[in-house]
């Protein structure tokens, strides 16, 4: 299987070859530490002895966190290759015994995952072609009975440019009722000042893709904050964010 460099999702790509050390950064907010990263842990759950493939895995940032929860194997594949080695060059500092792949997933881990994680992927397929193959990749990965947890953007986001700003981001540009919609994404956590192009799906077009490719059992969850992030920060810097998250956890199953 492989990928037309020129398709809407590899130009989609594209954009995150040199933001490795970015994301890293934007890893060590307090949104990242005290919501997101305990939202898509919590809804994942208990992966000890699992094998798990991280799609659009990114500075490997999950891929780490699964295995050092215990996954027997885990694996991170992106489209893009300047992430990937920047996730490399992390494991050779640190090796955890992971596995990283440029470009779509081969054909001899087919069915050999329990688990398919994708944080931040389905924000930024563009068109209707590139879901279901998501979804099929999705499904192609996993055994009978495997799961999917994605974190796809919530197509009811505020675009009103300040409106997550103190969470280290930006979103802006009016909405289209297009499907999917496009959004514009800014980080600017710390130092960070990054565009980028993403897409909000309809809940309705996500589940139908799932469907279609064989999941079952979709399900939808909001995030969660931790004790210590109200502790730090206090209830009312989160309130906003609870009210209207920028992204929903989907889960399915095989």
């Amino acid at each position: 299987m492989t990928q037309d460099p020129g398709s809407p999702g590899m130009q989609a790509a594209a954009q995150f070859d040199d933001l490795g050390p970015a994301y890293d950064t934007f890893s060590r907010s307090p949104f990242r530490r005290y919501l997101e990263f305990p939202t898509v842990l919590s809804h994942l759950g208990d992966v000890t002895g699992l094998a798990v493939l991280d799609v659009g895995c990114g500075s490997g940032v999950y891929t780490r966190m699964v295995r050092q929860r215990g996954a027997r194997r885990a694996v991170g594949i992106d489209l893009t290759p300047g992430m990937i080695e920047h996730a490399r060059a992390i494991e050779e500092a640190q090796p955890l015994g992971i596995d990283y792949l440029a470009g779509p997933l081969p054909e001899e881990l087919d069915g050999v995952f329990d688990v398919v994680l994708a944080v931040y992927v389905l924000p930024y397929v563009p068109d209707q072609a590139e879901l279901d193959g998501f979804c099929l990749q999705a499904a192609r990965a996993l055994r009978p009975g495997g799961r999917l947890v994605a974190l796809p953007a919530n197509p009811g986001l505020r675009r009103d440019k300040d409106y997550y700003e103190r969470y280290g981001f930006r979103t802006h540009g009016a909405a289209t009722g297009a499907e999917p919609d496009p959004v514009t994404l800014d980080l600017v956590y710390d130092d960070l000042d990054e565009t980028i192009a993403a897409w909000t799906w309809s809940t309705g077009a996500l589940e139908t893709a799932l469907t279609r490719a064989g999941f079952t059992g979709v399900t939808w969850d909001g995030p969660l904050v931790t004790e210590a992030g109200i502790e730090a920060l206090g209830k009312a810097f989160w309130k906003p964010y609870l009210d209207c998250p920028h992204a929903l956890t989907v889960r399915a199953h095989l």
